[in-house]
């Protein structure tokens, strides 16, 4: 089942620097709208679930992936920034209940992998 609710609402603790923080960037990395990206940020955070939230990420993810081997700096850059971001989130997960932190293994070492070779090419 889903258990507490303080424990199913737990993941929203930790939301503060991707809500603040990804608009803008992730607005670049697809050449979107910061404006419509925040929205959708938004609508996850208020009206979605974890899982929701943690495949918006997965998406986030694959772009970071698919801009580190980009020739374009401001791709680049957004995509360090949405990394280090997203990474950060993910390794806090291993602090809430529930099987989160596995959950997000492999985009943590997607954005891992990526991060290194934006790092790299700096």
């Amino acid at each position: 089942m889903h258990g507490p609710p303080s424990t199913r609402l737990a993941w929203l603790g930790l939301t503060p620097e991707p809500e603040r923080e990804l608009p803008a960037a992730v607005a670049v990395l697809h050449a979107g709208s910061p404006v419509t990206e925040r929205s959708r940020i938004e609508m996850l955070l208020l009206r979605g679930t974890q899982r929701g939230w943690l495949r918006y990420l997965e998406e986030v993810t694959q772009l970071v992936v698919k801009a580190a081997e980009a020739n374009d700096p401001r791709l680049r850059d957004s995509a360090r920034h949405v990394a280090s971001v997203v990474l950060d989130h993910h390794r806090m997960l291993i602090g809430l209940p529930g099987p989160a932190y596995d959950w997000t293994a492999g985009q943590r070492e997607a954005l891992e992998s990526a991060l290194s070779a934006l790092e790299g090419a700096s």
